[in-house]
């Protein structure tokens, strides 16, 4: 294994619940939960990524299993440096790396602060050029959208911490809503909605093993208009009798609990377009719009958008990745670059 490594331009999904990265010629060369283990003595890093996930709730009281990250924006800057490093080292098969050009997605909401930890946090990684570029712009970069033309584009990027909707024309955001509310929150809600209609006490990664399997926006039916059902079996302690009890969970219980937050979403997206210029809003009506990152793959939520609002709505092929390809894409041109980074490159 070589020591050091001249790195190629770099795309970097930082998210709150996963971090991808993107290497010029390479693609996607890493994509692993957003997770650090840390032994609470001496500080020393134990595993990142998902070796860290499978040790959540599980942990002895002398290791600290966290999430650097919290609703899209470093909460825990130490934590953050070290398993953004431990990512790059692992991917990249080399312990120091230097001269390398970083495009990092952030959610539209951040303020400049924030913006300004996430650059120093790369900066000390050897960067030598770091660009902010906000995540549904890099996301619309991603999903092959037209961000240059004088035709508004419209995306939806929910993320694991926050839900960024924008409307995109000539290379620059119109309007947007950045919410910090995600897919972090509906495991949260689908945790509460288990707890209070099946007494059933379960983890983080039930929910979210139930969210992605059987979690629906609306329900599907068949030829005679009867929902189709599916089922998956949850884990957890009854909090009746403190035991362990496995339960059959259906969709439709998914569809209640991911309700509230179906809602909201859809608020941004209405709220989004109210903001923008009558004929973008025409631009939109006509074209639809976009849904990119995990939470835009949640079943039938395209659906659901549609029946709400009239619009056109798909899902980007590469919903997961779209981020990261697009920060990664958009330095090829540097120029355009820092018109969609807005000024967001740093020193």
């Amino acid at each position: 294994m070589c020591s050091f490594f001249k790195a190629k331009d770099m795309g970097i999904d930082l998210g709150t619940a996963n971090t991808l990265i993107y290497v010029k010629d390479s693609g996607i060369i890493m994509n692993e939960p957003s997770v650090i283990a840390v032994e609470n003595r001496g500080g020393k890093t134990l595993a990142v990524g998902l070796r860290a996930k499978d040790m959540l709730g599980k942990a002895p009281q002398s290791i600290s299993v966290v999430r650097p990250l919290q609703d899209g924006v470093i909460s825990d800057f130490d934590r953050t440096a070290d398993m953004l490093k431990s990512f790059l080292e692992a991917a990249l098969k080399a312990k120091r790396i230097r001269n390398f050009r970083v495009v990092v997605g952030v959610p539209s909401g951040v303020t400049e602060v924030e913006k300004r930890a996430v650059s120093e946090v790369v900066k000390q990684l050897g960067a030598t050029d770091v660009f902010i570029l906000e995540e549904p712009m890099a996301a619309a970069i991603g999903a092959g959208m037209d961000v240059d033309g004088t035709t508004g584009c419209m995306i939806a990027d929910i993320g694991g911490g926050t839900t960024d909707v924008a409307i995109i024309a000539l290379g620059g955001i119109v309007c947007s809503t950045s919410i910090r509310h995600a897919g972090d929150k509906i495991n949260d809600e689908i945790i509460q909605y288990m707890r209070k209609r099946h007494a059933l006490l379960i983890g983080e990664r039930t929910a979210e093993e139930l969210k992605i399997n059987i979690g629906c926006a609306c329900m599907d039916v068949d030829e005679n208009g009867n929902e189709i059902i599916k089922t998956m079996n949850a884990r957890g302690r009854d909090i009746v009798s403190g035991l362990p009890k496995t339960l059959e969970v259906t969709n439709k219980d998914m569809m209640i609990a991911l309700q509230e937050s179906m809602d909201i979403i859809v608020d941004a997206i209405k709220a989004t377009i109210e903001k923008a210029p009558p004929e973008i809003a025409a631009d939109i009506a006509e074209n639809g719009m976009v849904l990119s990152g995990g939470g835009g793959k949640i079943y039938n939520l395209d659906k659901l958008i549609t029946k709400r609002t009239g619009m056109e709505v798909r899902v980007s092929d590469n919903a997961f990745e779209a981020v990261a390809l697009g920060a990664g894409k958009s330095l090829e041109d540097i120029e355009k670059l820092k018109v969609y980074a807005q000024g967001g490159r740093k020193r």
